[in-house]
């Protein structure tokens, strides 16, 4: 199971930041950093990924220790 998680845990990181033109921005939060330049649209492109994945990894956590626990019974 630890070699699973680890191959998906690899797939979706190397999915994520193979392509840095992974947009994740709505149409307002483009026109504003197409106005801030090059070097701040990528900081703001990662933290809307950051954020985006924050919740993911907590409820992967908890699936991932909802199983572990099932399992076990």
């Amino acid at each position: 199971m630890k070699r699973h998680f680890l191959i998906l845990l690899f797939i979706i990181t190397f999915s994520l930041f193979s392509s840095y033109k992974g947009i994740a921005q709505c149409s307002i939060c483009a026109k504003t950093t197409q106005q801030m330049g090059e070097k701040p649209a990528r900081g703001f492109n990662t933290g809307i990924i950051y954020l985006m994945l924050t919740p993911f990894a907590a409820v992967a956590f908890i699936g991932y220790r909802w199983w572990i626990a099932n399992k076990e019974k």
